[in-house]
């Protein structure tokens, strides 16, 4: 990932990190925020094949589970620049 990632990168990994993403057991994995298809799979494919983002559990082929941040997603979260004053 490039050092400062993209908003929707970003707010992906927000929706994550508070429990509100579930991805499919695959190895292009789909993403689900808040039981809705997210509608950038491409983002969300790239977080997961860059190891920002992992299941928090296994599961099945194609059965959905939770999403965890992996170390690399709570570094990249914690290098969103703070909004100006």
């Amino acid at each position: 990932m490039s050092a400062v990632p993209s908003d929707r990168a970003l707010a992906i990994l927000r929706a994550v990190a508070h429990g509100r993403a579930e991805m499919t057991c695959s190895c292009e994995p789909d993403l689900f925020i808040d039981g809705l298809a997210c509608c950038d799979q491409a983002t969300a494919r790239f977080l997961a094949h860059s190891n920002l983002i992992r299941p928090a559990r296994p599961g099945e082929v194609g059965q959905r589970v939770p999403v965890r941040l992996t170390s690399a997603g709570r570094d990249a979260l914690a290098t969103e620049p703070l909004e100006a004053a």
